[in-house]
Parts: C-alpha cells; structure tokens; sequence
C-alpha cells in the first residue's frame, strides 16, 4: 500500500509540476503579446512592424517562424532581447510569436 501512495504522489507531483509551473501555463500567446508586445507592434515604435500590416510582415514571415522566434530572444535592431521583457521563458516568447504570426495572415 505504502509503495502505490509513494507512486500516486510521483504522478501527483508530475502533474502538479506541469500544470502549475509558469512556463507550462506560457502558451497564452494572445496575453504575452498584449502585456510586452503590443507597446511597440500596435502602433509601429521604432519600425517595428505592426501587427496587421500584412506587407511588412511578408518577409520576415518568408523567413521562417525559427526565424523570427530567434530575433525576439536575441533582440533585433532597437527590439532589445525577450521584447525588452527579461522574464519571458522561450516558451513565452514562442506562443507569442505563434500568436503574432496566426494575425498577420
């Protein structure tokens, strides 16, 4: 009996670690975007392109989404590392790039 509990709480653990840890709960895009991204790709700061112009995006999306993930974790012309938001995990960074490329096709 002790052994199955000692199992139950491992999974328990597992799970608990996936659903609670901050960079499994990243993949909110939309949020990420809107809390860090948007200060600059809603009206254009500094030539970042903006969100919905479609031209301006063409190619950096012929690029590749790999692309574009490693430009906003590195940082790109006056785009500082993370969008300049130092907590973001690379999962962040990623579901906001997804998010960002889903709205520009």
């Amino acid at each position: 009996m002790n052994l199955i509990f000692t199992a139950a709480l491992g999974v328990l653990g597992v799970f608990s670690a996936l659903v609670l840890s901050p960079t499994a709960n990243a993949a909110d895009g939309k949020a990420i975007y809107s809390q860090t991204c948007a200060a600059c790709h809603v009206s254009g700061v500094g030539g970042a392109p903006k969100l919905t112009d479609k031209a301006a995006w063409a190619p950096r999306l012929s690029a590749g989404q790999a692309a574009l993930i490693a430009a906003v974790l590195k940082g790109k012309g006056i785009m500082p590392p993370k969008g300049g938001n130092a907590s973001l995990s690379d999962a962040d960074v990623k579901a906001a790039v997804a998010y960002m490329v889903s709205q520009t096709k």
